[in-house]
């Protein structure tokens, strides 16, 4: 995997050895946003574990560096988090990163359910596992948000709504965990070139619309979300926890108005 100039920037920014002897936990790791994230950590020598649902996705990535591992992982499975988690040795950073989004399906019943294991009850599931290495560990979590925590957006009500229990979620374990020394805080994505998002940014209209809206004029990169996860992960933010990091390029506090 060669480390494309973004990302060598946004290392560069920190200690190259700031994560060596930490093991770091990234669900929803073999693809998208969470891949990236694992790369970041790994490239400040982090031992990483990345977990994804698609085995087809995990055997593609062969060429990624040798420190980070990619395990199968249905996150939806009570039993598989739970072995899963009593198997970690370690652990000083959990990224909730599994995500899905389900366009125009997410109003039928089973769907919205199965969209709120994944999005919201996942990271709840992981966070409970994994609560007495990270508390050794003096630890911290980075769950996954969204703009569409401050936003609504009726083509995916489930989305929607589990990335706004997100922040509920990041809270109530923050002051429940705290004095344990236990960090938790989130970051919310805004338009990012992903998978997820192609059928908005791969059409002018779509690109051209978020990109005018946007305060930096363009789309965010994975490699965007990297830094601020690195950021709180860190003796940096040593003091932060309980809050949710915006990485939109000022997208949800634009004026959609405005010429």
């Amino acid at each position: 995997m060669m480390i494309d100039a973004d990302m060598k920037d946004i290392l560069a920014s920190f200690s190259a050895e700031l994560f060596a002897g930490r093991h770091v936990i990234v669900s929803g790791g073999t693809s998208g946003i969470g891949l990236d994230i694992a790369r970041g950590f790994a490239g400040l020598g982090a031992d990483v574990t990345a977990t994804g649902s698609s085995e087809k996705k995990i055997a593609a990535l062969a060429g990624e560096p040798a420190n980070i591992r990619f395990k199968a992982l249905d996150v939806r499975d009570r039993d598989a988090v739970r072995d899963f988690c009593a198997a970690q040795p370690r652990c000083d950073v959990l990224v909730n990163g599994a995500g899905v989004a389900r366009g125009g399906e997410e109003w039928d019943e089973d769907v919205w359910l199965d969209t709120m294991e994944v999005n919201l009850n996942s990271q709840f599931r992981l966070a409970i596992g994994l609560r007495e290495r990270l508390a050794e560990a003096k630890g911290s979590i980075i769950n996954v948000a969204s703009m569409l925590s401050y936003m609504a957006d009726p083509g995916v009500p489930a989305y929607t709504a589990s990335k706004t229990g997100v922040l509920g979620l990041t809270r109530a374990l923050a002051h429940k965990w705290g004095r344990e020394g236990i960090r938790v805080n989130a970051i919310a994505p805004g338009y990012h070139q992903t998978d997820m998002t192609k059928p908005i940014w791969s059409v002018p209209y779509g690109n051209k619309a978020v990109a005018d809206r946007t305060a930096l004029g363009r789309w965010g990169s994975t490699a965007d979300l990297v830094g601020p996860c690195l950021f709180l992960a860190s003796p940096a933010a040593a003091y932060v926890t309980g809050m949710c990091l915006e990485v939109d390029g000022g997208f949800v506090s634009g004026n959609p108005l405005e010429e």
